[in-house]
Order: C-alpha cells, then structure tokens, then sequence
C-alpha cells in the first residue's frame, strides 16, 4: 500500500502541475501563433493597399504632367 500513496503523492504534487502548465503553454502559444497569422495577413493586405495608392498617385502625376506639357506646348504656339 505505501508504494501506491506514494504514487498517488508524485501525482497529485509533481505530475498535474507539469501537465497543467504543459497545457497552459500549449494554449498561450496557440494564442500568440493565431495573433501573429492575423498580424501578418493585417500587414499583407496594408502593403498592397500601399502599393495600390503609390501607383494610383504616380499615374496621376504622369497625367497632370501630360497635362503641364499639353498647356506649355499651346502656349509656345
């Protein structure tokens, strides 16, 4: 009977512990894997949002620059 109690002491002291806090890390990193997909899809979509607006402002300095050109050649007229 004593190798039982002891085995029934390791269990509830050491063993539940370590398998609660095995259980709690499994979950935090969980956590933070999913924070860090949806910040990562966040940044994607931001850089693409930024690329699109970058090339939506450069053709329209390309027109208004056709724009200057058109006016400047109707002046030298």
């Amino acid at each position: 009977m004593e190798t039982m109690e002891v085995v029934e002491t390791v269990m509830q002291w050491i063993v539940a512990p370590i398998a609660g806090f095995v259980f709690w890390m499994y979950r935090t990193q969980q956590d933070h894997a999913t924070k860090l997909a949806v910040l990562a899809a966040v940044h994607e979509a931001n850089k693409e949002a930024h690329d699109r607006e970058f090339k939506e402002m450069r053709e329209n300095f390309k027109r208004v620059f056709e724009k200057l050109d058109g006016i400047e050649a109707a002046l030298r007229k």
